[in-house]
């Protein structure tokens, strides 16, 4: 796709018309991964995968059921194999030991290949029946997970045990509060989630503390969820009820520690972990905004947008482009976008040419920050940042300063150099523009890297010291002001001419 621009005239109307809004771009029916943990439920298996079969929704595209045997005993092996001979949509695993639901379920997310994952137990407890109406907010809403609630009021519902709510829901409540969501049913079965962000999520509980650890990662990762009113026919202990007051003791003590510990993304080639560390610093991220935004204008590209933590300081705009080349970033970009009209988000690699020719000329601003120190061709990148600029255009860069720092974090983080003042600037001016100005960005952070990165060689950022930092912003941004040396970062602001 190529849009045409007549130098001069603002590109915002034709970029609008353009480039689809990710309203726009929603799919009208899911490719559909139904994943059933099965441990001893002979005499109610089959009629559950039977129902879970028979779904038939012009919401659902394509439906897949993958089951995992969690080693039983009871002849439920023997049943699901007769079961996925006769059915092609069923992919069947089975543990070589007994190891819990949540160990069940990271074993079947390793097979589905849907568009969006629902966890379904073999109990009969919960109705397939209700699965196309939680796909609904996946499709008219862009919802990231979608959560099935016994509790949300419905034309009607099956009065329940009261002790057993009362726990469910003193649970919930204080998951809300670790996670600041109004959830009515955190333990829910019926939780659906957008495939790819479940899989970039490091899911570690073997039991039913999978319930809140996936809430609480969700959460976290700023997931946008919804509840949908499910029907629920909850068996009795004798007939066979697996979860005890002992699972919800642990349930208690898994909201606390996953609300202490921010291990919310896979290991990947983007160093998401590391990345996630500094971005959870929100003091620190409206710093640096406050810093950048006297320099941006109304058109913005930003390339390495991540999960938006600049993106939503600077808008609205008149048109803004937010842009990264992490899968799990854009689709929370993407979410994030809905109900924005003046927003894009693009897959852009700021080496790759053929990424800004849908762009050319298109932006009055263009920011980059801590990027350009990781893009093997300097010079093409910035190149390609000037191609995406209106004549007398701005681009905004934020680079790391010093190398006399360069070290462990830098290595861990891909960083092919650190910066001077001289060297970014001589690097601006090779590439066309003329450079307004350089400065320096968070002084009091050079001894803490000398420390973290020289010295101690660490691979990681230590919490404790950035929770310390976040609770003593005010006071260092006053302090930066006076102190003598660089700061760990420079920021230049160059103009396209010519």
């Amino acid at each position: 796709m190529e849009i045409g621009l007549i130098q001069g005239e603002t590109s915002t109307p034709t970029l609008l018309t353009a480039l689809p809004t990710t309203e726009q771009q929603r799919r009208r029916a899911i490719a559909l991964s139904v994943m059933i943990p099965v441990y001893n439920e002979r005499h109610l298996v089959a009629a559950s995968v039977g129902r879970v079969l028979a779904l038939q929704s012009e919401r659902i595209s394509r439906l897949e059921v993958v089951i995992v045997d969690d080693r039983s005993k009871d002849g439920s092996w023997e049943i699901l194999q007769r079961l996925a001979a006769a059915d092609e949509r069923i992919k069947l695993i089975r543990h070589e030991r007994n190891m819990g639901k949540g160990a069940a379920l990271r074993t079947a997310l390793e097979h589905v290949t849907g568009d969006v994952c629902i966890v379904h137990d073999a109990d009969m407890e919960y109705n397939p029946a209700d699965i196309p109406a939680i796909l609904e907010p996946f499709i008219e809403e862009g919802a990231d997970a979608v959560f099935g609630s016994r509790y949300i009021s419905a034309q009607y519902r099956r009065a329940l045990m009261f002790r057993h709510t009362q726990i469910n829901r003193l649970i919930t409540s204080l998951t809300n509060w670790a996670t600041d969501l109004d959830l009515t049913d955190v333990e829910t079965c019926y939780k659906a989630v957008n495939t790819r962000l479940l899989k970039s999520l490091p899911l570690r509980s073997n039991d039913f503390r999978f319930e809140i650890e996936l809430t609480m990662k969700l959460a976290k990762r700023r997931a946008r969820i919804y509840e949908v009113p499910i029907r629920y026919s909850p068996r009795s202990y004798e007939e066979g009820k697996k979860i005890r007051a002992r699972d919800g003791i642990l349930a208690l003590l898994a909201i606390l520690k996953y609300w202490l510990i921010d291990d919310i993304y896979m290991d990947d080639a983007y160093g998401s972990n590391i990345l996630n560390d500094l971005q959870s610093a929100r003091r620190f991220n409206q710093w640096m905004a406050d810093t950048l935004r006297p320099h941006i204008g109304d058109r913005v590209l930003e390339i390495g947008a991540g999960i938006g933590n600049l993106t939503n300081q600077f808008i609205p705009r008149e048109f803004y482009v937010a842009s990264d080349i992490n899968p799990p970033y854009l689709e929370y970009l993407r979410s994030y976008s809905m109900g924005k009209p003046y927003m894009r988000v693009m897959h852009i690699d700021a080496c790759e040419r053929a990424d800004f020719e849908p762009i050319q000329g298109a932006f009055d601003t263009a920011i980059m920050v801590n990027v350009l120190e990781h893009v093997a061709d300097e010079q093409g990148t910035l190149a390609n940042l000037r191609s995406a600029l209106a004549p007398d255009g701005r681009v905004v860069i934020l680079v790391p300063q010093h190398p006399s720092l360069y070290g462990s974090l830098d290595e861990v983080l891909g960083h092919r150099e650190r910066y001077t003042e001289a060297g970014l600037r001589k690097s601006l001016t090779a590439a066309g523009f003329e450079v307004e100005k350089v400065f320096d960005f968070n002084r009091v952070s050079v001894p803490g890297w000398f420390l973290n990165a020289r010295l101690l060689r660490r691979t990681n950022f230590s919490i404790v010291q950035l929770k310390f930092l976040e609770m003593i912003m005010p006071l260092i941004r006053l302090l930066d002001r006076v102190l003598p040396w660089h700061g760990i970062s420079a920021i230049g602001v160059a103009r396209k001419t010519g």
